[in-house]
C-alpha cells in the first residue's frame, strides 16, 4: 500500500479576519502550513503530499516549502475557489502508484501525528473511507426554518468530523467526479455514493483554526506542549 496526502489549504480564512491567507497565519510563530507538514512527515507511511495553495501565493508557498525540507516529497499547486475544487486539483498530480489518500486541513495545524496513523491504519486494515471525529457534548436540536425545534437528536449517536481522512484512491477519486455542494467534506462525497465510511476517534487538538479565538486556543495548546516537553 502506498500512501500519500492532500492538503487543502487555499482558503483565504476571512474568520480570522486578517489578509493573510490561512495557510500562512503563523502559530507560535510558525506558519499553519508548516505545522501541518511537520505531522504528516512524523507518519512514515506518506511517501508524497501535494498542497493545494492559494493561487497569489504560490510562489511564496513554494519557498516556505523548499526552506522546510528541500528533499521532502511536496507539491504545491493552485487550489480552487472551493475546498472541493482544491482536493480534487491536488488528487490529479497525486503519483500513480499511491492508491490510499490522507486529507487533512491546511486549517487544522495541531491534529497529532498518531491521529493521522490511525486514520492510515485503518485504511490499511480494509476500510475504503475513514474519518476523525469526536463525540458530539452540546445538546444538539433540529429546527425548521423558522427557529422552532422539531426534535431533540440523541447526541451519543453524534459526531463531530474532523480531518485528517484517508480513502482507497478510486473511492476518492469516485466522489470528486460527482457534484458537490460547497463545505461538503470528503467523507460526505463518500457517503453519498454509498461507500461506509469508518469513524476512529478524533483529537482535541485537531480542532479547526478559523476565528480570532481559535488562534488563541491554537497558542494555549502549543504552550502547554512546549511546556511538556511534546511541542
Amino acid at each position: 500500500m502506498t500512501v500519500g496526502a492532500i492538503v487543502p489549504a487555499a482558503g483565504a480564512g476571512p474568520g480570522l479576519r486578517t489578509a493573510t491567507p490561512a495557510a500562512l497565519h503563523p502559530i507560535g510563530g510558525v506558519p499553519m502550513l508548516v505545522h501541518v507538514l511537520r505531522t504528516l512527515a512524523r507518519c512514515p507511511a506518506i511517501t508524497t503530499v501535494v498542497v493545494a495553495a492559494p493561487a497569489a501565493h504560490l510562489l511564496e508557498i513554494r519557498r516556505l516549502v523548499a526552506a522546510l525540507d528541500p528533499a521532502a516529497r511536496v507539491s504545491v499547486v493552485a487550489g480552487g475557489g472551493t475546498r472541493t475544487e482544491s482536493v480534487t486539483r491536488a488528487l490529479a498530480v497525486l503519483p500513480a502508484e499511491v492508491d490510499v489518500v490522507v486529507v487533512h486541513d491546511g486549517d487544522r495545524p495541531l491534529a497529532p501525528p498518531e491521529l493521522v496513523a490511525a486514520v492510515v491504519a485503518a485504511a490499511s486494515a480494509g476500510a475504503r473511507a475513514v474519518v476523525a471525529a469526536l463525540p458530539v457534548s452540546d445538546t444538539v436540536k433540529r429546527v425548521d426554518r423558522a427557529g422552532a425545534v422539531q426534535e431533540t437528536l440523541d447526541r451519543d449517536r453524534l459526531r463531530s468530523l474532523q480531518t485528517p481522512q484517508a480513502f482507497v484512491r478510486e473511492v476518492l477519486a469516485a466522489a470528486h467526479a460527482t457534484p458537490a455542494a460547497d463545505g461538503e467534506d470528503d467523507a460526505t462525497l463518500a457517503e453519498r455514493l454509498g461507500e461506509s465510511v469508518t469513524v476512529v476517534a478524533g483529537h482535541p487538538d485537531a480542532f479547526e483554526v478559523h476565528r480570532p479565538l481559535d488562534l488563541v486556543l491554537a497558542e494555549a495548546v502549543l504552550a502547554r506542549r512546549h511546556a511538556a516537553g511534546t511541542g
